[in-house]
């Protein structure tokens, strides 16, 4: 195999490149219409949230460069170090953290603060691949898929306390990593009805689904004893009866957690994505205007800086979260058809090259980069155009803020780095 060069560039897919610059470009002049507040453009200014991101943007340079600069084999050598940094990060936000909208999440530097769970995705996935990659590494034992799931939801838990839900969500995106590595369908399965039973408790109530459930167990027991005889209840009997303990505290537990434990305005969130409840004026108020304002985009949009609703400012947090719904306004179903494109065109990408990946470290890595830009990508969309409820997670490479910037271009263009790097000696 051949030595690498010198050259920090050699071997970069550009491809993947150009639709990091044509994002990135395309979220700052929405960044711009939904920000703008003067006829003077302040690129260098931290007055603005526009000359701020413009700011953020030019330190990806030097930040992408740094990344460069190390080979493969650096990030794969110092994965568990990296992570043990980065989850360290998230305790000191405990001591040191400054809070934000009700969440301590940030470190405050002057002018300049950073949230450390942008990062933490990057170095999660890099220890994940580093795990799973492991020669001596077999998926198919049970205690090594805990290894992998103490990776995973140690930073999801810590994020969770901030308290920042949204961002702790993401983590179930390294799912489909693992499930792409061999884990089981059945924990997919059994979280879809986690789920699904989650949703059945706050539409019906406690007693309606668990009474429910319970029938349901008990005629599937009868049925079963029908067709196998007394062999059957001799040898499932404990099963049975662990199936109506689990669904039964499973219910009361999430009746429970949803009453007691969530606060008010997220019962109100759930009770509104549902159907349950209409607040336009109120909790519901940011979902509202924001599909108000991509339906009145139509299909070309009003153009550029056109849009009365952005321009008014109708839309809370158009800037951040919601920014999907300038794209919307100002330039329609054409424009955001043209964003989400090139989000498939970069996901595609992204899933041939780790392919193609003669490295498994590099494989998982990439694998874990595009389970992460589609989860945030689907949740995002869904949320700004109503089909979810709002959890306050960014889209990447277009709303305004430089952690979530900086971190999105770390996760990036490590990936960038490792297939830059495959097809040298590792």
């Amino acid at each position: 195999m051949r030595q690498e060069g010198n050259n920090i560039f050699a071997g970069i897919d550009w491809i993947l490149v150009t639709l990091f610059v044509i994002l990135v470009s395309f979220g700052w002049l929405n960044i711009y219409s939904a920000s703008k507040t003067d006829e003077y453009i302040e690129l260098l200014s931290f007055s603005t949230k526009y000359g701020k991101q413009f700011i953020f943007i030019c330190l990806t340079i030097p930040l992408i460069i740094s990344i460069l600069f190390f080979n493969g084999k650096f990030y794969e050598r110092f994965s568990s170090v990296l992570y043990l940094i980065s989850l360290l990060s998230l305790v000191g936000l405990f001591i040191f953290g400054k809070t934000i909208n009700g969440a301590t999440s940030w470190y405050n530097f002057g002018a300049l603060s950073l949230q450390p769970s942008e990062f933490m995705k990057a170095f999660t996935a890099l220890a994940v691949a580093k795990l799973i990659s492991d020669r001596q590494y077999n998926f198919k034992l049970i205690k090594n898929q805990i290894k992998a799931f103490i990776i995973i939801f140690a930073p999801a838990f810590l994020i969770t306390l901030q308290p920042d839900v949204g961002s702790a969500l993401i983590y179930i995106a390294f799912f489909f990593v693992l499930h792409r590595e061999g884990l089981t369908l059945n924990y997919i399965i059994l979280g879809t009805l986690v789920i699904v039973l989650f949703v059945f408790t706050i539409l019906f109530g406690v007693s309606a689904v668990l009474s429910s459930l319970l029938v349901l167990i008990t005629i599937f027991t009868f049925y079963a004893i029908y067709k196998g005889g007394k062999r059957f209840l001799r040898f499932n009997w404990y099963k049975i009866l662990g199936l109506y303990a689990v669904i039964t505290i499973f219910i009361i537990g999430t009746g429970f957690t949803y009453n007691s434990i969530f606060k008010q305005h997220h019962r109100d969130r759930f009770e509104i994505l549902l159907g349950l409840k209409q607040d336009n004026q109120g909790i519901g108020y940011n979902s509202f205007q924001s599909e108000l304002t991509i339906s009145s985009g139509g299909l070309t949009g009003k153009g550029f800086l056109k849009g009365d609703l952005t321009q008014g400012d109708f839309v809370p947090e158009q800037h951040t979260d919601y920014i999907f719904s300038v794209i919307g306004e100002e330039w329609g179903f054409l424009g955001t058809s043209f964003v989400i494109i090139l989000f498939m065109l970069l996901l595609y990408r992204i899933i041939y090259l780790a392919e193609t990946h003669t490295n498994k470290f590099g494989r998982i890595y990439g694998y874990g980069l595009a389970s992460i830009l589609f989860f945030h990508l689907i949740v995002n969309i869904g949320m700004v155009i109503g089909l979810m409820p709002t959890v306050g997670i960014p889209l990447p490479f277009f709303s305004y803020g430089g952690s979530s910037l900086w971190g999105f271009t770390i996760l990036l263009f490590i990936f960038i780095r490792l297939d830059a790097h495959k097809g040298y000696d590792w």
